[in-house]
């Protein structure tokens, strides 16, 4: 509830500073002058940017257990089960988060996620092939990584930065529309079709500018959480469970979650490294090589 209640206070953090900014520049003036109103544009963008980034917090497990087809644990039927929550239910202790609900996708790459509104009310799923691919060792160490995922709080983290640059793109963009039709096309009100048109581009330009922020953050956490791993398994299990991803790497099957597991695609060079939700395993592996001996 924290959190939440962090991403409550940050939302009215983002609409001050924009309240501020836009005093500051006279642009509230200039909106008045041309019969919009600033705060309206402020709502309207806050409600719409953070109001989707939070709706999708909240039901992320649902999502994701039908999106990866998700079976939960709910009574452990075979010694891998049984082997499985009890680890699961080990690390979470060691974490200082609450059990979370264990789950298992079909897909025959190794891979696992962790996903959920709550540090204390998540998901951790893992996939059938990284029982096939991965032993005991490392296996421990990917449900670390996980659970460090949980325990950081780092799916409400990603849903605060999602929401707040959000809200920039969908008030950035119709102040540059409105601005474009006023002062290329002459429109009165600033609603022409050039407005439309203009906040259709700008919206996609700006919002790919912020994505590249959002996957910088989520390719930090993936360094942090790698850590947390080690710290929880061992690190030579954590970059033995790295290799193993090496040999046999894929994405998730479901690339709505694929920032949320161990693995992310594969990788590439120049601008599109600016968009990969994961940084390179060699380069996971050799902050991990780099850490003090414990």
């Amino acid at each position: 509830m924290k959190r939440i209640f962090l991403l409550l206070v940050t939302n009215l953090a983002v609409l001050a500073v924009l309240s501020i900014v836009a005093h500051v520049i006279g642009l509230d003036r200039w909106l008045a002058v041309r019969g919009s109103s600033l705060g309206a544009l402020l709502v309207f963008a806050a409600v719409f940017g953070f109001g989707g980034a939070f709706v999708s917090l909240l039901i992320s497990k649902w999502m994701a257990k039908r999106a990866m087809g998700v079976r939960v644990i709910e009574q452990p039927q075979t010694p891998a089960e049984r082997w499985l929550v009890s680890l699961v239910a080990r690390l979470a202790h060691d974490a200082g988060v609450g059990m979370p609900e264990v789950g298992v996708f079909d897909s025959p790459q190794p891979n696992a996620f962790a996903t959920g509104y709550s540090r204390n009310a998540a998901l951790v799923a893992v996939s059938t092939g990284l029982f096939s691919t991965m032993n005991e060792q490392e296996i421990e160490a990917v449900l670390g990584h996980e659970l460090t995922h949980v325990a950081n709080g780092d799916m409400v983290t990603l849903t605060l930065i999602q929401g707040i640059v959000n809200t920039f793109v969908i008030f950035l963009s119709r102040i540059i529309g409105n601005l474009v039709d006023r002062t290329l096309f002459r429109s009165e009100d600033g609603r022409g079709p050039a407005y439309f048109l203009s906040v259709i581009v700008s919206q996609i330009v700006l919002g790919i500018l912020a994505n590249m922020i959002v996957m910088a953050f989520s390719r930090w956490r993936e360094f942090r959480a790698d850590r947390g791993g080690a710290h929880l398994a061992g690190t030579p299990n954590m970059i033995a469970a790295l290799e193993a991803l090496k040999r046999v790497h894929e994405p998730l099957p479901s690339q709505q979650f694929a920032s949320f597991g161990i693995a992310g695609g594969p990788v590439t060079g120049g601008l599109r490294r600016l968009f990969m939700s994961h940084p390179p395993l060699d380069e996971r592996i050799a902050a991990l090589r780099a850490l003090p001996a414990a």
